[in-house]
């Protein structure tokens, strides 16, 4: 067997279409198929194989797929011949080349149904059999006008000779398998919905990553997954980019092993200064807040930017895992204005009367006023939490935190336990509350979501325990004293 994936998981693709987002449907699924981008829209397919079979499945299907990939892509790519999926920009830099090239190689496996862990597995080992190589050839001769002195380089050209990586591991994994994948040790089922809503674009983007060790080659035997909604305005490119790196800068970070909820809260901030220098040569003005989790064995870290929101539920009951960054937020009002700025009420707070956000990824024009400092917490998990919800302000503008647990729980019902539709039913929630902005909703279930329903119905056997004797929230670094779960840092 090439690779193992959990028993009893939903599986789902990430997809989004090869130009900028189409329009939405009301279901939120996109009025017509096409070429498929990454992290906007939703394809469901559900995998309920059982223990005695799943194995043989499993190393059929990563077989399967090897077979037709190399049947498809028989030689590799000249150079004058066309890539098969677009690549993100015309030009990149050397920090840019990983997050890119990992873009490339997903989206081109997604299209194909490659599964998951294969997919990071070999969108890995090509990334490595890249940066091997020497890239002086792709390298761009400096312009007159470039204020920067770092090394920029052709984008099409260096895909194509990663592409052709990506072919090779291909070819060989065909002939001799790798040695399989640890199988991660519970489920993790993942419900995603976005849809554009009344906007006339969809500036949202996701990322949903449980295959973040395999993605980058970690084999400490911690186990990783990533997770995060980026809310854009202006237009979509920070958010965009933020989908693109701040998992690659994470993944980099010195501090993640040691350190991991500082090393998220660091990768904001690199990601900020690395779109600063892309938005300076390619004059792009957006703006992105976000928030993202990385699941660490039994902690859950959490970092933010912004009034995109995550909310943890255990037990039944919502639990306070961050505050929000507003204009109107009295400590994010005193450090506007101690800096200079001011926040004023034109319809809702803003920045000098701009932004409607004091902290994002971009909005150059507006930094420090608008920050890049994200701020972040932790959470010591006691496998009794039920999942984790991440939503941009699209959704909490008119969803309270309080009502979430009884709108999943009517999906389940619904749904018979079926994780897969409960954002979709929190999405319409939120839409029929009044919400006309882009909603995006992703769920990342700790438990099986059958047993969830069972509980809730009074089923199960097992006592509940309250949410205190369960978990323990570590705030962030700035003198916040440890606190029980569901207790914000104002509370305590």
């Amino acid at each position: 067997m090439l690779f193992r994936i959990l028993p009893k998981i939903n599986r789902h693709l990430l997809v989004a279409k090869e130009s900028h987002v189409k329009d939405v449907c009301e279901r939120g699924e996109w009025e017509e198929p096409g070429p498929w981008r990454g992290v906007d829209e939703i394809v469901w397919g559900t995998l309920r194989a059982s223990e005695g079979n799943r194995m043989g499945v499993e190393g059929a299907e990563a077989q399967r797929f090897l077979d037709e990939f190399v049947k498809e892509f028989p030689d590799p790519l000249g150079p004058d011949d066309p890539l098969p999926v677009s690549p993100l920009s015309g030009r990149l830099s050397q920090d840019e080349i990983r997050g890119e090239s990992l873009d490339l190689a997903v989206r081109l496996l997604a299209a194909r149904n490659a599964p998951p862990l294969l997919s990071a597995a070999l969108s890995h080992a090509a990334l490595e059999e890249l940066l091997k190589s020497d890239l002086t050839p792709f390298h761009c001769p400096p312009e007159p006008e470039q204020e920067s002195t770092s090394v920029l380089l052709q984008s099409e050209p260096l895909q194509r000779l990663f592409f052709n990586k990506l072919r090779e591991v291909g070819f060989a994994w065909q002939q001799r398998a790798p040695a399989p994948a640890p199988p991660p040790s519970r489920p993790l089922l993942t419900s995603v919905h976005a849809i554009r809503n009344a906007r006339r674009k969809m500036e949202d983007r996701h990322v949903a990553l449980p295959e973040f060790n395999q993605l980058f080659g970690l084999q400490d035997g911690v186990e990783r997954g990533y997770y995060a909604v980026f809310d854009g305005h202006g237009g979509v490119d920070a958010a965009m980019y933020a989908a693109t790196h701040l998992h690659v800068a994470l993944s980099q970070h010195e501090e993640l092993q040691s350190g991991p909820a500082a090393a998220l809260k660091s990768a904001f901030t690199r990601t900020d200064d690395m779109f600063r220098e892309k938005a300076k040569r390619e004059r792009l003005r957006s703006g992105s807040t976000g928030v993202a989790i990385l699941l660490a064995g039994d902690w859950l870290h959490v970092a933010w930017l912004g009034d995109s929101q995550v909310m943890l539920v255990s037990q039944g009951q919502p639990v306070t895992l961050m505050e929000p960054h507003k204009p109107e937020r009295e400590d994010e009002k005193q450090r506007i204005e101690d800096l200079g700025g001011c926040i004023a009420f034109m319809g809702c707070w803003r920045v000098n009367g701009t932004y409607a956000v004091s902290r994002a990824i971009g909005d150059f024009d507006q930094k420090p006023y608008i920050s890049n400092e994200a701020d972040c917490a932790s959470v010591h998990l006691s496998g009794k939490e039920d999942y984790v919800l991440l939503a941009c302000d699209g959704f909490f503008d008119t969803v309270q935190p309080a009502d979430v647990p009884g709108l999943v729980l009517e999906a389940l019902r619904d749904s018979g336990g079926q994780g897969g539709p409960a954002a979709q039913r929190l999405v319409s929630q939120a839409k029929s509350a009044g919400s006309s902005d882009n909603i995006t909703v992703l769920l990342v279930f700790l438990r099986d979501p059958e047993q969830l329903l069972r509980e809730a119905e009074g089923v199960d056997d097992h006592p509940r325990c309250s949410v205190q004797e369960t978990s323990g929230i570590v705030q962030d670094s700035e003198g916040t004293p440890e606190g029980p779960v569901g207790q914000s840092a104002a509370e305590q």
